[in-house]
């Protein structure tokens, strides 16, 4: 592989990003726009970071936001944005789950690309429509399962694809938190993921399980043919689940499992998978996003370090910001995954092309899938029975 096919190609300036959602207060937000800093393929001009006048003018200024880019509603953002020849080119959505879809849908509709936290949408007809209306726009849409650019997850998945494991026989994902142990959506302050009409008809499953399901597939390159989950509430009483088990079965026929739960605890951000083929199995920790575990039949366990060289595929590489021994992290993954936006917008708004499989970010089509499995798996916990992940479901 030649070296105009592993590098990314140059910039010749950072692209124009506005945020909707994500100001003071939120979390979220700041793991985004840091993650657009570092990729150095930025810069955040514009926001409607909330809806709320004052919290949004105070936003805009910690920001650094110019005022008249200030905005206090996504449409008029929008309809603004599309009109100035300095105008945003795309949109990071970083709000509850209800507003993902309309707000992407009005920027969309004025040609400005978009970067959407998940999930997707809060029922899988929505996620289908914007699929559609992506598709007849012709803009990038991306899907921020951020996992999936830490550099150790894409040499797992490179590991995969050239056969290192042998064929894939089974596949095990589990994400454990417990930060809802002691929530109850029975208290004037329950938090909005606890809202049904704000969230969606799952709590657990649509936060951290779609963050599973998609890191499972990502690296093994299986999709998920059926679920059997049950659901359960293990913390405070609460009217979602904050704790779900489920079997898994993925194209091929390969089994897993996958269990998400945030009341275990004592677990912060307990994301680990497993894939084990007929040579070898690769485990991967989020929590030591350094290393990965290959163990072959009949030899001692292998632990694989980030860092140039050292049987490290050329798509891990021009990801890598630091030498061993110099630990890189969740930030640095965000960097990753607003790059691979960056570099996809920018190769839609020059026309050009890029080489085949050459970007890895989680598009709408993943979206998509996510919302299929939650759905997927509401019903199986149900009806006590499998349900498909296939588009016929």
């Amino acid at each position: 592989m030649d070296q105009k096919t592993r590098d990314f190609p140059s910039a010749s300036r950072r692209l124009r990003l506005g945020f909707v959602g994500g100001g003071q207060g939120a979390l979220i937000g700041e793991v985004h726009a840091n993650g657009a800093r570092l990729s150095n393929r930025w810069d955040i001009v514009a926001g409607a970071l909330s809806s709320n006048p004052e919290r949004a003018k105070a936003s805009g200024k910690a920001w650094l936001l110019a005022d008249d880019r200030v905005y206090f509603d996504y449409h008029e953002m929008a309809q603004a944005e599309a009109a100035r020849e300095d105008g945003i080119e795309a949109v990071s959505i970083v709000t509850p789950n209800h507003l993902h879809a309309p707000i992407a849908k009005a920027f969309m509709d004025v040609g400005i690309d978009v970067i959407s936290d998940k999930p997707l949408t809060t029922s899988l007809e929505e996620a289908l429509n914007l699929a559609k209306t992506q598709k007849e726009s012709g803009v990038i849409f991306g899907v921020t399962y951020a996992y999936s650019a830490h550099v150790m997850v894409r040499q797992a998945q490179a590991m995969v694809r050239c056969g290192d494991l042998g064929d894939i026989r089974q596949i095990h994902v589990e994400y454990f938190q417990d930060w809802a142990m002691d929530i109850t959506d029975q208290s004037d302050d329950a938090p909005w993921r606890l809202n049904v009409a704000q969230n969606g008809p799952s709590f657990t499953v649509g936060d951290i399980g779609t963050h599973a399901e998609h890191l499972a597939r990502f690296v093994s390159g299986l999709r998920i043919d059926a679920v059997r989950a049950d659901f359960h509430v293990t913390g405070k009483p609460k009217h979602l689940e904050d704790t779900a088990f489920m079997q898994l079965r993925f194209e091929g026929g390969v089994p897993g499992t996958l269990m998400v739960s945030q009341t275990v605890a004592g677990s912060q951000c307990g994301l680990r998978l497993r894939v084990c083929g007929t040579k070898a199995s690769l485990e991967w920790h989020q929590e030591q996003p350094e290393f990965l575990h290959l163990r072959a039949i009949g030899a001692p366990e292998q632990i694989i370090s980030r860092g140039h060289g050292a049987g490290m595929s050329p798509a891990t590489e021009r990801l890598l910001r630091m030498p061993r021994g110099h630990p890189e992290a969740l930030t640095d993954a965000w960097a990753n995954l607003y790059l691979e936006f960056a570099v996809a917008i920018q190769a839609r708004r020059e026309g050009t092309d890029l080489p085949k499989d050459f970007l890895a970010y989680p598009t709408i089509a993943d979206g998509v899938d996510g919302m299929r499995f939650v759905e997927a798996a509401i019903k199986s916990n149900q009806t006590e029975a499998w349900v498909s992940c296939r588009e016929e479901a």
